[in-house]
């Protein structure tokens, strides 16, 4: 029966998982991995050699379970990645206040289920329960004390690598460990080169002093190669370890070999050092300075790529370390005269809808509305902004960021996965885990290089045999074709310079979807631009104030924002909104106000009656507007802006102009995107006049107003059609269609959610002056991958003849070889500095 993949089935029977993948040495140990998964029936699996992970789609006759015995089943281990999400609990009964009283957590914390109760230790049944009054808010406050056997991932984290504690202490233990090993055989190693080297160096019986040296390097130092290579061959693979392994071994061999069955191991015996691959007499020729030089020269590339490995996705792990751990929720208290009391409980425990409290220096649990209290709330971790955004109940507060001053209440309205710090720590790392076109090439090529270099290596040794009758030369070219072909530099090309670029986007606010995406990046030469909220801030706010004579313009602002403070039009807000910051002080409360549909409202200030609306609800009153006023009303209809008539005392007193703001860094940000060769377009539904007054003052050309949600896609369709690569940016749910039909999708992250969702790249902090920094740091991306694959394969294209035609010795060959990984992983890391 053919086999199906995960592709043929349903989605919607279709489950995803990732693994941790251990062993791996190299890209062909990554290829192989990927090979037998998607061997499986119904699976389609990814598997990246850098960040150690396999992403897996399958069907529904495949567990978890299979997947981990196939990737055992190759000589690697498999672990499966735990995904931790607050699930939603019910509200905790009461606790008592006073006297506190010792309690297990189970107790304190009423919202954990039975079974978590069931399953704390003994040595928790010593935690305590305090109870005490806020200073200043009238209330109580509970902490739990004591130990804790569970742990609790933040809001939203993934409990996986990145974020749990002891693989990140079994990383750093590796690392010291490999390091250990380096500085150990580099030591036993040095005087084997130099005395090699150097042929003043070399005295009686020297060699066996290499050979006592060199020994514990070739078989202590090479055995995590030794190891590998062990376990491949019992698997009927080969990788790169297979040819150190076999290389540096053969080296080794041959050294004792003549020591003690040839002429080498004479007293009086000296050489000298060629780079290439010619020696004279096989039975006095070794080869320990070449075993124990490769074995430290792979060690280093080894240890430096783990050091550049854990630096390249060091952004990541501190996006996912910068949630909260608990938070001061708040309960009812036992007596209701007591009102509420506060219980400390892990932030995985949060609901919709709790309340919880949030002090001067904590981070912010969740996401959630503040319903009391003000502040300034540091988002500068999510979304690179350095400047602290004032809150006030009402205004809505993201998970992880820090609350800088006063004391917030907040109602959480999103808790887990479903929190925008999640969904950004998600983004980053599915985009760290995709390949990009040119890096699915060097996997097929990785795949099949190893078994290739065997067979060339062969040849090789059979070819300088036929041709010169050379053992030794013919040996030493061999081995040198062995080292030399390691495809490492392949396997970490992409990988790299994606950790390296997207965690350096999540530190600037841009979160990049996929490495799909940067390649579409380099293409485009267009951009459309939605107005609301994209160049504007999608807010009405005051604007002018137009004055009669003799009437202070601080007059129509108090009497005027008065009125409208008391109505929920938008036009009303603003107007309310932006006369209590230009007077600086309360407003006064209106008498007998009345909302008039659709033209206004009226009501008593201060004595005076007032009207504010349309200058039809002037004129129905008897009130005319002078020249200079009803000049001012249709200049701002023309310039696209909103204005109302302010009336009282049956007399018209004022115009003031409401208009949605463009935002103070768009005219910049679209000279940034001309720059980057791009030609911006304008895109609204908004009438002509408002389009082409925003346009004007950001410095577009082009615009199409007037534009319905659906035909919206039918504008960046006809722009592709003629020719052109086409960006979209947008933050509204009727911007989602276009920016999945855009090539390149620029979701504002103060957007909807299917605006983000339908976008390739998400601009946290809604910026539009981050789409340029998004776009530059994507084509950035793209060319370092380029120029490491470049590096990778012209490597290896270059290197192989050399090594093959004798020209390169196997201790020259290890060098290089190291030095190519290093130096792709360096390149990648360059991206950390982008500005």
């Amino acid at each position: 029966m053919a086999s199906t993949t995960a592709a043929e089935v349903p989605a919607a029977q279709t489950s995803e998982a990732e693994l941790f993948i251990g062993g791996m040495t190299c890209a062909s140990c990554a290829a192989r991995v990927e090979k037998k998964l998607n061997r499986m029936d119904g699976v389609v699996a990814t598997v990246n050699y850098a960040t150690e992970k396999a992403r897996v789609r399958f069907g529904p006759g495949t567990a978890l379970d299979d997947l981990v015995a196939t990737v055992e089943k190759t000589g690697y281990t498999a672990r499966p990645v735990v995904r931790a999400a607050a699930a939603p609990h019910p509200p905790a009964p009461p606790a008592p206040a006073s006297p506190p009283l010792p309690t297990t957590t189970a107790q304190a914390d009423a919202g954990a289920a039975p079974a978590e109760a069931e399953s704390r230790t003994t040595a928790e049944a010593e935690s305590r329960t305090t109870a005490e009054a806020d200073p200043g808010t009238g209330t109580a406050r509970r902490t739990d004390t004591g130990r804790s056997t569970t742990t609790d991932a933040p809001t939203g984290a993934l409990a996986d690598a990145d974020t749990d504690p002891a693989r990140d202490a079994d990383g750093d233990a590796g690392l010291a460990a490999l390091r250990q090993r380096l500085l150990v055989t580099a030591a036993l190693a040095a005087p084997v080169v130099l005395m090699a080297m150097v042929p003043a160096l070399q005295f009686d019986n020297w060699q066996w002093l290499s050979l006592t040296l060199a020994a514990p390097v070739v078989v202590w130092g090479g055995l995590p190669f030794h190891r590998a290579a062990w376990t491949n061959l019992r698997h009927g693979a080969a990788t790169m370890d297979t040819l150190v392994s076999i290389g540096t071994l053969a080296a080794f061999c041959w050294s004792v070999g003549a020591l003690f069955l040839g002429d080498a191991g004479m007293p009086e015996m000296r050489h000298g050092f060629d780079v290439s691959a010619s020696r004279s007499d096989p039975s006095s020729t070794i080869y320990l300075e070449v075993a124990a030089g490769v074995t430290v020269f792979i060690l280093l590339g080894r240890h430096l790529e783990a050091r550049s490995k854990r630096k390249a996705g060091a952004a990541l792990r501190a996006l996912l370390r910068l949630g909260a751990k608990d938070v001061a929720v708040l309960r009812p208290a036992a007596r209701p005269e007591d009102g509420t009391m506060e219980v400390r409980v892990p932030v995985g425990r949060l609901s919709v809808g709790d309340r919880f409290v949030v002090r001067p220096g904590e981070k912010i649990a969740t996401d959630g509305t503040v319903v009391e209290g003000s502040s300034a709330v540091d988002t500068s971790m999510l979304t690179g902004e350095s400047l602290p955004e004032d809150t006030v109940p009402g205004d809505t507060v993201t998970g992880a960021t820090l609350n800088m001053s006063g004391r917030l209440v907040v109602e959480a309205t999103r808790v887990g996965a479903d929190t925008q710090f999640a969904r950004m720590s998600r983004l980053v790392e599915d985009a760290q885990n995709g390949k990009a076109a040119a890096q699915r090439l060097a996997d097929r090529i990785s795949a099949v290089f190893v078994p290739v270099v065997l067979l060339i290596a062969l040849g090789t040794l059979v070819a300088h045999l036929l041709a010169t009758d050379d053992i030794t030369g013919s040996f030493t070219a061999a081995v040198a074709v062995l080292i030399i072909a390691c495809p490492c530099a392949l396997g970490l090309a992409t990988p790299t310079a994606l950790m390296a670029g997207t965690g350096r986007g999540a530190q600037l606010g841009i979160l990049i979807k996929g490495p799909e995406v940067l390649e579409t990046a380099r293409r485009i030469d267009t951009i459309v631009l939605d107005k609301t909220g994209t160049v504007t801030t999608g807010r009405m706010s005051l604007g002018q104030v137009h004055t009669a004579p003799g009437t202070s313009e601080d007059d129509v602002l108090r009497l005027a924002g008065a009125l409208e403070s008391a109505s929920n039009h938008p036009v009303a807000r603003a107007v309310a909104a932006g006369a209590a910051v230009r007077a600086g002080a309360t407003l006064p409360a209106p008498a007998d106000f009345t909302d008039v549909p659709g033209l206004g409202v009226r009501g008593t200030v201060e004595g005076h009656r007032a009207l504010v609306g349309r200058p039809q609800l002037l004129a129905d009153a008897g009130i005319t507007l002078p020249g200079p006023l009803a000049s001012a009303l249709a200049d701002a209809a023309a310039q696209g802006r909103t204005a109302v008539a302010v009336a009282w005392d049956d007399a018209a007193r004022g115009v003031i102009e409401v208009a949605d703001a463009v935002k103070e860094s768009s005219a910049e940000a679209v000279a940034e995107l001309r720059a980057l060769g791009l030609r911006p377009i304008l895109l609204t539904g908004d009438n002509q006049a408002v389009a082409d007054a925003v346009a004007r003052a950001v410095g577009i050309d082009e615009v199409h107003a007037e534009v319905l949600p659906e035909e919206k896609v039918q504008v960046v369709r006809r722009l592709q059609a003629e020719g052109r690569s086409v960006a979209m940016a947008g933050d509204g749910v009727n911007d989602a269609a276009a920016l999945a039909v855009a090539d390149l999708g620029l979701s504002m992250g103060t957007g909807t959610d299917a605006a983000i969702e339908a976008g390739d790249l998400t601009l946290v902090r809604g910026d539009l002056k981050v789409a340029a920094d998004a776009i530059r740091l994507s084509r950035r991306t793209l060319s370092t991958i380029r120029s490491n694959l470049f590096w990778a394969f012209g490597y290896n294209v270059a290197a192989l003849p050399l090594a093959a035609f004798g020209l390169l010795s196997p201790m020259i060959a290890g060098a290089a070889m190291a030095f190519s990984s290093v130096f792709v992983v360096s390149n990648s890391l360059r991206l950390r500095s982008f500005t």
